[in-house]
């Protein structure tokens, strides 16, 4: 099937900026168009947005996008730079679950040190965060 950009967007869950902005970094290909200029686009194009939307959600930038979908588009060496490029982002996701772990235990003992029935004044939490 073809679609035009505003049906393309809708079927992406995207607004039409957005499918000029990825055509804009390249993370689209530039679509067909028809006689009257108007832009057409594939199940693939609506695949491929897809593809970078679900990316985006699991924490990857545009940039890191465009370099992934750069080694996905270059078919016949697709995996040569993939292990690298995924091995690093694990490294960055597992130091994001550390900060975030540090984060949760310091948050699970300012919340340890609130008595439930204690004055807003007498608040122990925001006198042991505004410790001289």
């Amino acid at each position: 099937m073809s679609y035009q950009i505003s049906v393309f967007a809708e079927k992406c869950g995207v607004n039409k900026e957005t499918i000029r902005y990825y055509e804009k970094k390249a993370l689209l290909k530039e679509p067909n168009r028809t006689d009257a200029g108007y832009r057409i686009y594939s199940d693939d194009d609506v695949k491929r947005v897809k593809f970078i939307k679900r990316l985006q959600d699991l924490g990857f930038s545009l940039s890191e996008i465009c370099k992934l979908l750069g080694v996905v588009d270059n078919d016949n060496v697709r995996c040569q730079g993939m292990y690298e490029f995924v091995s690093k982002k694990e490294k960055e996701i597992q130091k994001q679950i550390a900060d975030l772990k540090r984060t949760e235990s310091m948050l699970q003992d300012l919340k340890n040190r609130c008595p439930d029935q204690k004055a807003i004044n007498q608040c122990p939490i925001i006198e042991w965060l505004v410790i001289d």
